[in-house]
């Protein structure tokens, strides 16, 4: 197994350990513990009744021995008390992790200009409902995602790899582009030139707009010399709904799953390739950077 696939079973190997070593901590807490205050009192009632039997025959003992002898009965074997301490600690992250909040590292630049790669995020895990953890079935429904969102979700094609993209269809939208400009349900989105974006990496610039998103204000990338047409769209459930052309393509989004797009539209992998990203393949909501450690400067919320 891979590094990465070990990664996206993090929520399994906290789980297994939490279970792991809460039942060792409730093991000890009302048996084992009992057993060594048990053995303990017998020891001691033996030491004080040999010593009452020394101390008439005139020899007296040490009352400090009678404390050495206690405590080392009733210590935890080392397996009991690193399981004790730290049980409180991994049940604590397990739970913020999986009702709460969760980190994530950026890992490309599908999102520039948005999230860098190297942003350290974090996610709501509640935003969208309450999930039980593992196998991610929503049981309390508190909301949806929304037209502008920044959502992290379980990658369709490869459930255990987390992808990151931005919502642009909720279920029901009709969404169409052309020439690299949205149209959602008949309405086309406003667009605002902005100083062309530099690639510090690469060392190129590429075209940048503010895109007005269901009220979210945010930037986009272009690239002009990427064509607008989709190549090679994968097979995916349900592309009957999606249709392609030299200029774009048009999809409808079926009920139960939204529609995602990278910031950085010529250079990301996203539902225009692999299709529609299922309600229950929901992850969180990214709503702030809270380190770059390439750039400071990048802590804040996301747009």
């Amino acid at each position: 197994m891979n590094l990465q696939a070990i990664l996206g079973n993090f929520a399994l190997i906290l789980f297994v350990l939490t279970i792991a070593t809460g039942v060792i901590w409730t093991l000890d807490v009302f048996y084992l513990a009992k057993q060594r205050r048990a053995k303990a009192n017998a020891a001691l009632a033996e030491f004080d009744a040999r010593n009452a039997k020394l101390t008439a025959e005139g020899i007296k003992l040490q009352e400090s021995g009678r404390t050495a002898l206690e405590a080392n009965i009733l210590r935890q074997p080392s397996w009991i008390e690193y399981s004790g301490s730290f049980f409180p600690v991994i049940a604590l992250v397990f739970c913020l992790r999986s009702f709460l909040y969760e980190p994530f590292k950026i890992p490309s630049s599908s999102m520039v200009p948005t999230l860098q790669i190297g942003d350290l995020i974090l996610v709501n895990k509640f935003a969208y409902g309450v999930r039980l953890p593992i196998i991610n079935k929503k049981v309390i429904d508190i909301g949806s995602p929304q037209r502008g969102d920044v959502m992290v979700f379980r990658y369709p094609v490869d459930p255990s790899l987390d992808y990151i993209k931005r919502v642009v269809g909720v279920p029901g939208d009709k969404i169409v582009y052309k020439d690299k400009r949205l149209t959602i349900n008949g309405k086309a989105l406003s667009y605002q030139a902005l100083p062309d974006y530099l690639d510090e990496e690469r060392l190129s610039y590429s075209k940048q707009f503010s895109e007005n998103l269901n009220g979210v204000q945010h930037k986009i990338l272009n690239e002009e010399r990427a064509p607008a047409f989709v190549g090679g769209p994968h097979d995916f459930p349900q592309h009957e709904r999606c249709t392609y052309d030299s200029e774009g393509f048009a999809c409808s989004v079926p009920a139960g799953h939204y529609f995602m797009m990278g910031d950085n539209r010529d250079n990301s992998l996203d539902s225009r390739y692999w299709g529609f990203v299922p309600d229950r393949n929901i992850v969180g909501k990214a709503f702030f950077v809270w380190m770059n450690l390439g750039n400071l400067k990048r802590i804040g919320g996301v747009q």
